[in-house]
C-alpha cells in the first residue's frame, strides 16, 4: 500500500464510522467517499453487535450498511474448527441477491471471506457445489433456500448474523412463511438486522418475532421520493408515446435509461421498436428467463445498452450505478409504485430526472401519485 493510499484511508470519512482498513480501502476502491445517511445511522449499532430494524428504501446505501459490519465483524473472529455458514442474507429477487452477493466482492476483496449466492430459476448443481466449500456467507432467496433445506444441503447451525433485506418486498411476494420457516432453523442467538421501506402492521409483527431490544433506524418516509431527482410530466396520446420515447431519446444527455412498461408484451414490443429506431434497447421482465435477464442487466450495466425497458419487476432492487433517467412509458396502476420505479435514479447523493408520459386515461392515476408523494409534478412539452 503506497503513502497516498494510507493518507486517502485514515481522511475517509467512513473511518469515523468504526470500519475497518480493509474495508475502508475497498471503498476507496469503489469512489465512496461519505456514507449516506442510512450507512452513518445502521454501521455503528451492527458493528456493536445490537438487533437493527431499519426504515430504509433502495437506493439509499442500505446493502453496504449490513455487508461492511458483517465483513468486519466475521474478519475479527475467525472460524475455529470445520468452516460453517455465519452469515446468511435473506433477499426477495434473484436479481438483489446477485447485487448483494457483487457488494460482498468488493467491499470484502482484502479479506479473506468466502460467500456465495443462491437463487431459484436456475439449476443448483453449481449451488450446491459453492455450498460444499462451506461459505462464511451466504446470500439466498427464500424459495430456493427451503428447497436446499429441505434437501440437507444446506445448514443454518452455525449462523450468528441474519439479514433480512425488504421485508416489505417479501410480503408482498408471498415469502412471509417461508421467512418463518427459515427463521425457526436459525440459531436464537444472533445478531438480526431487519430492512423494510415500509413498516405496516404485517411487518411490525414478523420484526416482533425476530428481534431482540433492536435500535429503530428510519431513514426516509416510505412515500417520500429523492431529493435528488427532478420528476417530470409530459401529456401524451396514448397513440404517440412511443414516437415522443424516440424524440426524447434523442437527447443525449440521458446517458442510461430504464423506460418502465405496464405490462410485459409491452416492453417486449417497445424494445424492438426501439432497436428498430436505432437505438440500443433490452427488455426486462418476469417472463424471461434467468440468464436473459442477467445478460440483459450487464449490457446496461457495461454501457453496451443504453435503455433497459422494465416492467415493476425491476423496480426494486436493480442496482445499476449512474441511471440518468426514469421514464414512466405508461403510469403505474398502483401508485406506490411510482417511488419505487423513480428510486433506480438519483441514487447515493447523485442526480437522476424522472419523466412520465400521461395519456388521458392515465390522468386519474397521476392525480393518486401526486397524491401519494404530496407535491404536484411539473408539466413539460414532449420534444419536437
Amino acid at each position: 500500500m503506497t503513502a497516498e493510499i494510507a493518507a486517502a484511508i485514515a481522511q475517509s470519512a467512513f473511518a469515523s464510522l468504526g470500519l475497518a482498513q480493509p474495508l475502508l480501502r475497498a471503498l476507496l476502491d469503489e469512489g465512496y467517499e461519505r456514507p449516506t445517511p442510512v450507512q452513518g445511522e445502521v454501521i455503528p449499532h451492527a458493528l456493536s453487535g445490537v438487533d437493527v430494524i431499519a426504515g430504509a428504501q433502495t437506493g439509499t446505501g442500505k446493502t453496504a450498511a449490513f455487508v461492511l459490519p458483517i465483513l468486519q465483524r466475521l474478519a475479527a473472529d475467525p472460524a475455529s474448527g470445520p468452516r460453517r455458514i455465519r452469515a446468511l442474507v435473506l433477499t426477495p429477487t434473484r436479481e438483489l441477491a446477485g447485487q448483494i452477493g457483487d457488494s460482498i466482492a468488493a467491499y470484502g476483496r482484502y479479506m479473506k471471506i468466502r460467500h456465495t449466492v443462491v437463487y431459484g430459476g436456475v439449476s443448483q448443481y453449481r449451488q450446491e457445489q459453492a455450498l460444499k466449500a462451506s461459505p462464511d456467507i451466504l446470500v439466498a432467496t427464500p424459495g430456493r433456500l427451503l428447497d436446499l433445506m429441505q434437501q440437507r444441503l444446506v445448514d443454518l447451525s452455525g449462523v450468528s448474523f441474519y439479514v433480512l433485506d425488504e421485508a416489505d418486498r417479501m410480503l408482498d411476494m408471498g415469502f412471509i412463511h417461508d421467512v418463518r420457516r427459515i427463521t425457526e432453523r436459525v440459531p436464537s442467538q444472533r445478531q438480526t438486522l431487519f430492512f423494510s421501506a415500509t413498516v405496516p402492521p404485517a411487518i411490525e409483527k414478523l420484526a416482533a418475532g425476530m428481534l431482540h431490544e433492536p435500535v429503530r433506524v428510519a431513514i426516509t418516509p416510505a412515500v417520500t421520493t429523492a431529493e435528488s431527482v427532478d420528476h417530470r410530466v409530459m401529456f401524451v396520446a396514448k397513440a404517440d408515446k412511443r414516437f415522443a420515447l424516440e424524440k426524447l431519446l434523442a437527447d443525449t444527455e440521458i446517458a442510461r435509461a430504464i423506460v418502465f412498461t405496464r405490462t410485459k408484451h409491452g416492453a417486449n414490443r417497445l424494445s424492438e421498436q426501439l432497436d428498430k429506431a436505432g437505438i440500443v434497447a433490452a427488455a426486462i421482465h418476469g417472463n424471461k428467463s434467468q440468464g436473459a435477464r442477467e445478460r440483459a442487466l450487464e449490457s446496461f450495466r457495461k454501457g453496451e445498452t443504453r435503455v433497459l425497458v422494465a416492467t415493476d419487476v425491476a423496480a426494486r432492487g436493480i442496482d445499476v450505478d449512474d441511471i440518468s433517467h426514469v421514464i414512466n412509458y405508461d403510469l403505474p396502476n398502483v401508485a406506490e409504485s411510482y417511488v419505487h420505479r423513480i428510486g433506480r435514479t438519483g441514487r447515493a447523493g447523485r442526480t437522476g430526472r424522472a419523466i412520465s408520459f400521461c395519456d388521458n386515461a392515465e390522468r386519474g392515476l397521476l392525480r393518486d401519485i401526486e397524491r401519494l408523494i404530496k407535491k404536484r409534478i411539473p408539466v413539460t412539452a414532449p420534444t419536437t
